[in-house]
């Protein structure tokens, strides 16, 4: 007689959908499953875009949104939790209004404030929103420094802006360097007041579609596996750094991310 099915860990998941596959929920559902988690997508905006630049964002209804989260929740054993694109104030506050309700789940937010090619995707309204509503509930932050230097304007320094995003109540903060002038990718980690660690990591020569959705899911994924918030931190880097490394071309912009690389690899050794 066979042994009843194993549940495995969930992540909920709100994020734009990208048709092309790169960056958004099709990059958070593959970095959650790399991690042995199951992903709960829901979506917050329709976009059109392409591996170069995104065009038009269509936010969700946030009924809807509400609706459909909060049918995961009551359902699925939900563990842990990533927000990327929010978009919209009223998009935010849903949000918000369903993670009050479950304080125990651990947040991942990627605060996805502009696509790739520059092109902004958050207003100012809605920065504000998020700093207000879901800095406060957010375990780990994963900012690149360009977001970073947006949410705490008042700083003068990345560390300045480490140090104001944890006073605006994220309970760790790692700050990616990629678009930094540095022969390395510098990703620093803010936490308990002060910089816990630095990463330096090969500085690769592509530019990457969904490196950041990559990073955020991964941490989200450990986390829903139980791991420590700094092992996992350290972990997803690394998974993020294979996944750019062996990245492919698919369009006439941005590479995308290989998050299964893992996969192909394992295939082929048993060929």
């Amino acid at each position: 007689m066979s042994s009843p099915p194993t549940t495995v860990p969930t992540v909920l998941v709100f994020a734009g959908l990208d048709p092309t596959g790169g960056a958004g929920l099709q990059a958070d559902i593959e970095a959650i499953a790399s991690m042995g988690c199951h992903a709960a997508p829901v979506a917050t905006a329709l976009t059109v875009q392409d591996t170069r630049d995104v065009y038009a964002s269509y936010p969700v209804d946030p009924g809807t949104l509400i609706e459909s989260a909060r049918a995961v929740l009551e359902d699925l054993p939900v563990a842990a939790c990533k927000v990327g694109l929010a978009g919209s104030v009223a998009l935010v506050e849903a949000i918000h209004s369903i993670l009050v309700d479950y304080p125990e789940l651990p947040l991942v937010l990627d605060p996805v404030l502009a696509s790739g090619a520059g092109s902004p995707l958050a207003a100012g309204d809605t920065q504000a929103a998020l700093v207000e509503l879901l800095l406060p509930r957010t375990a780990v932050l994963t900012p690149n420094s360009r977001e970073a230097r947006a949410l705490a304007p008042e700083a003068d320094s990345l560390e300045a802006a480490g140090q104001a995003l944890l006073d605006r109540g994220c309970e760790l903060v790692l700050i990616t360097g990629t678009h930094e002038a540095t022969p390395r990718v510098v990703n620093l980690l803010y936490g308990n007041l002060r910089q816990l660690e630095s990463f330096e990591w090969d500085r690769l020569p592509g530019e990457y579609h969904g490196s950041g959705c990559t990073l955020a899911s991964a941490i989200a994924g450990l986390l829903a596996q139980g791991h420590e918030p700094l092992t996992a931190i350290r972990q997803a880097q690394e998974y993020t750094w294979e996944s750019l490394k062996h990245a492919y071309r698919t369009g006439h912009g941005q590479l995308i991310p290989n998050r299964l690389f893992w996969a192909r690899s394992t295939r082929a050794s048993r060929t």
